[in-house]
């Protein structure tokens, strides 16, 4: 969102990612009352590409004092290295379906 709906009550956990379907900076909001320290969360996308919109995601979780104790995406593009850039959290990435190639109008699914 570019801004902070009226309903979201101060303070706001808040980060931002690239946005490949909106173009630019797309600011990622999560308000307090849905984020405790002692919840273990699993963060789960549709698409895990370069994995920028997860990863900020991921600092959110970590500022609210939270766990995270995983992330999932329906499909991944392996090949835009999303998987490596989010190693460094440390826990299981897991993916519905994995995309390896796209190119001349054809999809390979493995």
């Amino acid at each position: 969102r570019k801004h902070k709906p009226i309903t979201m009550q101060e303070p706001v956990y808040v980060d931002q990612a690239p946005s490949h379907t909106k173009g630019g900076e797309v600011m990622l909001m999560v308000s307090p009352e849905f984020l405790f320290a002692d919840d273990r969360v699993l963060i789960v996308d549709d698409f895990l590409a370069t994995g920028r919109t997860i990863d900020a995601l991921g600092r959110i979780v970590q500022n609210s004092g939270a766990t995270l104790v995983g992330i999932a995406a329906v499909v991944e593009k392996t090949f835009e290295g999303g998987r490596a850039a989010l190693t460094h959290w440390g826990v299981p990435i897991m993916a519905a379906a994995v995309i390896t190639d796209m190119t001349e109008g054809k999809i390979v699914v493995h």
